[in-house]
This record gives C-alpha cells, sequence and structure tokens, in this order.
C-alpha cells in the first residue's frame, strides 16, 4: 500500500492541463508528488508547496517549505486530511493496488455525489483520472450546492 505516488514529468503535464482553470495548476508550479488518489503536491518557484485537492476541486499554498510539508504528512492527522490514508488502506485490504501509472479513482466523483467509500473506488489511470476530474470541477464550480446535474461534456 503506497500513500504516495509519482509520476513522469509528461505524465503530470498532462494530467493537470485540465485544470489550468485554477491559475497556478498550469504555470509555475512544479508536481512533485502525488497521493494514492491522484492529488498533487506542487513545488512553487519560492519554495512553498501546494495542495491540488481533486475531491474538493481545489488548489491552495498549505506549506512554506518541502520540510514542511513533510512534517505535516509525517503526522496522522497530516495523512488522513492529504493522503486519505484510512480510506487507502481499506481499498488495499479490498484488493484495490494501484500498480504503474494507476491511481485509486471515484466510480462516481464525489463532487457529483459520490461518497468516500470503498465500495465507490476503482482502478484508474492517473493522466485520465486527472482530466477527467479538472473538467468536471471546471463545470460544476459555478453551480449552486445541490444542483441536479443531468450531463457532463468530457474532451479528448
Amino acid at each position: 500500500m503506497d500513500l504516495i505516488r509519482r509520476f513522469a514529468p509528461d505524465d503530470y503535464a498532462r494530467a493537470l492541463e485540465s485544470w489550468a482553470w485554477l491559475g497556478e495548476a498550469g504555470g509555475a508550479l512544479t508536481p512533485r508528488l502525488a497521493t494514492a488518489f491522484g492529488d498533487v503536491f506542487l513545488e512553487g518557484p519560492d519554495g512553498q508547496f501546494w495542495f491540488l485537492d481533486t475531491v474538493e476541486g481545489s488548489l491552495t499554498v498549505s506549506w512554506a517549505s518541502g520540510a514542511e510539508l513533510q512534517a505535516a504528512l509525517n503526522t496522522p492527522d497530516g495523512q488522513d486530511r492529504y493522503l486519505m490514508a484510512g480510506l487507502v488502506v481499506a481499498a488495499s485490504e479490498a484488493g484495490l493496488n494501484p500498480t504503474g501509472n494507476q491511481v485509486l479513482g471515484f466510480t462516481v466523483p464525489p463532487v457529483l455525489g459520490g461518497e468516500l467509500t470503498v465500495e465507490n473506488l476503482e482502478l484508474v489511470d492517473f493522466v485520465v483520472s486527472l482530466a477527467l476530474g479538472g473538467q468536471i470541477h471546471q463545470q460544476v464550480k459555478d453551480l449552486p450546492p445541490g444542483t441536479p446535474i443531468s450531463g457532463l461534456q468530457v474532451s479528448d
């Protein structure tokens, strides 16, 4: 069970294209590592670390340095908040263990009403997962909570 995943620079670049609407995601930030769910930790030119949360659809600067990021991820609270460690362990126990370019993905994304449960998980390609997630979040970001979703458009 790996809480942290690493991918090739080209994979990060393709995966993050659909998050460019957040501003910094496609710009001066350098992806350094990802979670088992494909959330991405990115480093800014000033050494600060940002967190792309694919469940919430947000990009926030969260740590002043790599050392602060490491310290946060070494705590049980940090592992729960940023790595969803409990759900990763449950997924592993259910036989869902990402390999290669895979991450854990939600069959029905939480932003569309899917639950944060093992029953709603599947193994998916990192690039595909992030690309779809970015497109979905961009399409629903301005909708009021509870708005019925009747369809989504996905581009290549």
